[in-house]
């Protein structure tokens, strides 16, 4: 179980969102939530890619440099 102190360090996003999934009562709510969620931050990703492709900051040209990227974490040995 959550204890209280971690509870009251959240702010009210996370504990709408610790509610929201403590109801979950079956794998189809759980799913439904998620694909909610999932949702939700595609659209903002998709408007702010909109924006900063109107105001330039973002266009065809970096899209070209982002093929060639190489982003992953180097593994350490």
């Amino acid at each position: 179980m959550i204890d209280e102190l971690t509870l009251a360090s959240l702010n009210p996003a996370q504990m709408l969102v610790v509610e929201s999934f403590a109801s979950v009562t079956s794998e189809e709510e759980l799913a439904a939530l998620t694909k909610l969620l999932k949702n939700f931050y595609a659209e903002r990703l998709e408007q702010e890619l909109d924006r900063r492709w109107e105001d330039g900051s973002f266009g065809q040209e970096k899209l070209e440099q982002l093929k060639s990227e190489h982003l992953r974490t180097p593994y350490r040995g």
